[in-house]
């Protein structure tokens, strides 16, 4: 599975997960509301963690930037390379 998902949106994800815990918690863990919520908590946390969204995949989407090394993510599989010129 190639990452399909930029930090930005893994982090909004994360957040998601975090209010929908909370929101479960106000409507009861076990109503159906808050099972609901958990269910939705735990595949917006996977999904985060892995940095993989089987639905991108079937609609051909794709939030990582095409070199976004500061996780290590890349889409090309390419890496940047930085050059430093000395004036003589």
């Amino acid at each position: 599975m190639k990452k399909n998902m930029g930090r930005i949106d893994r982090s909004l994800r994360l957040l998601v997960a975090a209010a929908a815990v909370a929101g479960s918690g106000v409507l009861g863990f076990s109503t159906a509301g808050g099972i609901v919520l958990l269910v939705v908590a735990a595949v917006m946390a996977a999904t985060a963690a892995g940095g993989y969204c089987p639905l991108y995949q079937l609609l051909g989407i794709k939030t990582i930037s095409t070199g976004d090394t500061a996780t290590g993510d890349t889409a090309t599989g390419a890496h940047r390379v930085f050059h430093v010129h000395r004036a003589a």
